[in-house]
């Protein structure tokens, strides 16, 4: 890439992949936006020292993958993405993962309010952020269908970061502020 600007989304048009140009406000680009959103905020918490070298890894697989999961929903309906998804290996993954973690705290059985340390508020932050790009994708899925094992990763992914939530608070030795 030689050019950052192009010049051509001046006139309230983007590309999706293969050259389609849709509006800016497309689903599908709302969705990459939010999506996109929620991987710099993911990349944030990966360069935090308060979170632990355990996650970094996991974090940044999760990143890959939204970057191929954003890829798929810009590909157009009539054309072939030659990017594998990986997001049933990754779901399951967080799934033993959360299984683990949920293993070693104590049960909650209340609300709990987003605070407690910074590391912790800005995972909450990621959480609210993948539940509302899963919102974006089912939109979407009404009009260009979205694989189901993609809906599954991102509502597992909003799962995923409330556990890893209350494992940081754990980690921190800070005692979730319950709501209630």
């Amino acid at each position: 890439m030689k050019k950052v600007y192009t010049k051509t989304g001046d006139e309230g048009l983007t590309s999706l992949r293969n050259g389609v140009r849709v509006p800016k406000d497309d689903i599908r680009i709302e969705a990459n936006g939010t999506i996109d959103l929620l991987n710099a905020l993911i990349g944030k918490l990966r360069m935090m020292p308060e979170v632990g070298d355990e996650w970094k890894s996991y974090l940044q697989d999760i990143q890959k993958e939204l970057m191929t999961v954003m890829s798929h929903v810009a590909t157009p309906q009539d054309k072939s993405n030659p990017r594998t998804l990986h997001v049933n290996e990754l779901t399951e993954r967080m799934e033993q993962k959360m299984d683990e973690m949920m293993a070693r705290m104590e049960e909650y059985t209340h609300f709990i309010l987003p605070s407690g340390s910074l590391a912790s508020a800005e995972i909450h932050i990621a959480r609210t952020i993948a539940r509302q790009a899963e919102r974006r994708l089912w939109t979407v899925n009404r009009e260009y269908p979205v694989d189901p094992s993609v809906m599954r990763f991102m509502n597992r992914l909003s799962d995923f970061l409330f556990v890893m939530t209350k494992a940081q608070l754990q980690s921190e030795g800070i005692a979730p502020e319950k709501w209630k």
